[in-house]
C-alpha cells in the first residue's frame, strides 16, 4: 500500500458512530496549516469533505468519533479491524479495503492532521438535482461467478525496491517494442526499465531530465506512461508522461482559473534517442504539452499508439492520451468536465509530428471529430469524452481490432468501454449505466431517466460494482502461442484486492454487457491461491503485462513480484 491510503479506512467508524464528547482540538494556525500539508499530501487520495469514495468524507468525524479512536486507527488499523472493533469492521465490510499501518508517524504529525480536519466541522450544502429518484442501495445485486479456470503463474522477476515501504516497486506498465525485439515496464517513482531475463536494467530515470519530477504523494503520481513511437527502430523516438511540482514548473497549456487549486501538472515528453539499440538512455527530448490537475487523482493516465495502424491509415504515427478528471468532480468543479472546450475527462488524440496545435508542439488530426467546432472554442485534440480516469487503453489484434479504455469509477461503478471515434462515456452525467448526482451526493447512482436516448450517452460493455472490486485493473486480450485455449480472452480484475476477472473479447460489444468471470490462481506446481495471499498484503494494486509473442503477466506493486502465466487447469476454485 501507499501514503496515499493514510485515511482509507481510517474512519471506518463514521457512519456507524454513536454519540461521543468532543474533543479538544487545538486552534493554533501554524498546526492546522502543518496538518493541512499533511493531509493534501497523505489523504486526499481517497478522502475528501465532500463525498465519499475510496473513503467515506471526513465532514464532521473529529465530533463524533474521539480522538483516542482516530489514532489508534492511524496507528494500526488492522489490529483494530482484525482484533473485532466494531466500528472498523462494520466500514471495512463497505469499503472493502485496509489501509496500511502508520504507526511510523509522529505524535503531533497525527495532532496536525486531526486539528486541519477538526475545521471542517459541516457537511457542506449540496447542489443536488431534484428528479433523480431514489438512490440505488445496490446497483449491480448479481455476483461476479466463480469459473473452474485457473491460471497457472511462474515469478520470473522481481522489481527493485524504489520505496522503504509497499508499494515496493511502482511498476505500472509493461509492452515491448513495437518490433518485438525487447521488453519494458516502467515505475511510478521514474525508472523505465528494460527487462533481461528476469533482471530490470534501467533505461530511463526521468529524475535526470526534469528537475521537478515529483512522485509524491502517490496514487498514479510519477511515471504515469510511455510509448514507443511504431517506427522507433530506424527514428529512436518514444513519449513519457510525468508528474511536477506546479509551484516551481513552467507555466502549463491546459489550465483553469485562480480561483480552483492545482495539485500537480503533468507533463508530456518527446524523447529521441541517440542509438535506438543502446542499454540506456542517451539523446535529447521536447515537450509536446503541460496540464495542470485540481488533485493529484485521475491524472494523465496513459499514452499509447495504435498498434495495428500500418503506414497510410488514418491512425498511424497518432498518440492516444488518456486525461482523467483531476478530481475535479469530487472536488467540486464538474464543469470542468463534460465540456468540449476543455481537455479534462477525455481521450485526446494528437500527431506528434505536427505544429497546428495551439502551442505549435504537436499536431492536430484533421480527422479528429471536433476539429470543426475549433472556431467556437472546442478541443480539436479530443477524440472521445465523459471519462473520469480513463487508466488504461488497447486495442482487439487478434479480433476486429475494437478499441477499448477501462474508466475507474468513484463510490459505485468500474467500467470497460469500446470506443468510437466522437462518442460520449458519459462521465460526470452518469457512472457506468447509471445516471449520477455530479452537484450533489456522489456517493450515490440513480435509475437512467425515461428519455435517455435523448441523452446521446455511450455505455459501457462491462461493468461492476464496488462489492466485487473497488477499482478496475485493465488488462490484455491474450493472443500468444503458449496457451491455445486463451486465445482471444481479455483479462481484467482489480486493483486492491487482485481477483483476476475474464471474458471472450469477442462478446464485447456496443449496445450490451458482456458476462464475465473470475479465475482462479496459482504458483506451478502450488496450491490455489490469491494475490493478497501471494503479496501477504490486502493492497495488492494489480497490473498487467504482455510481451512480444502475446504472453500475459500479472504483477502486484505490493512486492514488485513479476509473474508469467504458463497453464491453465480447470481445478475449481472453492
Amino acid at each position: 500500500m501507499t501514503t496515499k491510503t493514510l485515511l482509507t479506512g481510517l474512519f471506518f467508524g463514521l457512519l456507524l458512530i454513536a454519540c461521543q464528547r468532543q474533543a479538544n482540538y487545538t486552534a493554533d494556525a501554524e498546526v492546522i496549516a502543518k496538518g493541512q500539508q499533511l493531509f493534501e499530501i497523505q489523504c486526499t487520495a481517497c478522502h475528501n469533505f465532500r463525498s465519499s469514495g475510496i473513503g467515506p468524507s471526513l465532514a464532521g468525524v473529529t465530533t463524533e468519533a474521539s480522538p483516542e479512536w482516530l489514532k489508534s486507527f492511524i496507528k494500526n488499523p488492522a489490529e483494530m479491524i482484525d482484533g473485532g472493533d466494531e466500528r472498523a469492521k462494520k466500514l471495512h465490510e463497505e469499503y472493502k479495503t485496509y489501509m496500511p499501518s502508520f504507526g511510523m508517524l509522529a505524535e503531533e504529525d497525527i495532532d496536525a492532521i486531526l486539528a486541519f480536519m477538526n475545521t471542517h466541522q459541516d457537511q457542506p450544502e449540496l447542489q443536488t438535482a431534484a428528479d433523480l429518484g431514489p438512490p440505488l442501495e445496490d446497483p449491480i445485486p448479481d455476483t461476479v461467478p466463480m469459473s473452474d479456470l485457473v491460471l497457472q503463474l511462474r515469478q520470473v522477476a522481481l522489481a527493485p525496491p524504489t520505496a522503504e515501504k509497499p508499494p515496493v516497486a511502482r511498476i505500472n506498465k509493461m509492452i515491448p517494442l513495437p518490433d518485438g525485439s525487447r521488453q519494458f515496464i516502467s515505475d511510478l517513482n521514474g525508472i523505465l526499465y528494460e527487462m533481461k531475463g528476469g533482471e530490470l536494467q534501467p533505461f530511463l530515470k526521468i529524475a535526470d531530465h526534469f528537475e521537478h519530477f515529483i512522485n509524491q504523494p502517490g496514487l498514479a503520481t510519477g511515471l504515469g506512461s510511455y510509448a514507443f513511437h511504431p517506427e522507433f527502430a530506424e527514428n529512436g523516438i518514444f513519449y513519457t508522461n510525468h508528474t511536477e511540482d506546479p509551484k516551481t514548473s513552467a507555466p502549463a497549456n491546459f489550465t483553469f482559473h485562480d480561483s480552483i487549486p492545482r495539485k500537480v501538472r503533468w507533463v508530456l515528453t518527446e524523447w529521441k534517442i541517440n542509438d535506438p539499440r543502446a542499454a540506456t538512455f542517451s539523446g535529447s527530448n521536447r515537450e509536446l504539452m503541460r496540464v495542470d490537475m485540481v488533485t493529484q487523482i485521475h491524472g494523465m493516465q496513459e499514452v499509447t499508439f495504435n498498434p495495428l495502424a500500418q503506414p497510410g491509415d488514418e491512425d498511424y504515427g497518432l498518440l492516444y492520451i488518456g486525461i482523467g478528471d483531476g478530481g475535479s468532480v469530487e472536488s467540486g468543479y464538474p464543469f470542468l468536465v463534460q465540456n468540449k472546450g476543455r481537455i479534462w475527462g477525455n481521450i485526446l488524440r494528437i500527431d506528434p509530428a505536427g505544429n497546428n496545435s495551439a502551442n505549435g508542439n504537436y499536431g492536430i488530426p484533421p480527422t479528429n471529430p471536433f476539429v470543426d467546432e475549433m472556431e467556437m472554442g472546442g478541443l480539436g485534440e479530443i477524440y472521445a469524452m465523459g471519462y473520469r480516469n480513463p487508466h488504461r487503453m488497447l486495442w482487439d489484434k487478434g479480433g476486429d481490432g475494437k478499441m477499448l479504455a477501462s474508466d475507474i469509477g468513484h463510490h459505485q461503478i468500474e467500467e470497460l468501454n469500446i470506443i468510437e471515434k466522437g462518442r460520449n462515456y458519459g462521465w460526470p452525467e452518469r457512472e457506468g449505466t447509471f445516471r449520477f448526482d455530479k452537484g450533489g451526493n456522489l456517493d450515490h447512482v440513480y435509475a437512467l431517466p425515461e428519455d435517455d436516448a435523448s441523452a446521446g450517452i455511450t455505455y459501457p460493455v462491462i461493468q461492476f460494482d464496488h462489492d466485487e472490486a473497488g477499482a478496475i485493473s485493465s488488462g490484455f486480450i491474450y493472443y500468444g502461442d503458449q496457451i491455445p485455449e486463451l486465445k482471444g480472452t481479455y483479462f481484467f480484475g482489480g486493483i486492491v484486492n487482485g481477483r483476476v476477472f475474464f471474458t471472450k473479447a469477442s462478446d464485447l460489444a456496443l449496445g450490451k454487457q458482456s458476462p464475465f468471470r473470475e479465475a482462479g490462481v496459482r504458483l506451478e506446481n502450488g496450491e490455489l491461491t490469491t494475490f493478497r495471499d501471494l503479496t501477504g498484503i490486502n493492497r495488492v494494486d494489480l497490473r498487467y503485462g504482455f510481451d512480444a509473442e502475446g504472453e500475459m503477466y500479472i504483477y502486484t506493486k505490493a512486492d514488485g513480484k513479476i509473474y508469467k502465466i504458463v497453464g491453465i487447469d480447470s481445478t475449481p476454485m472453492m
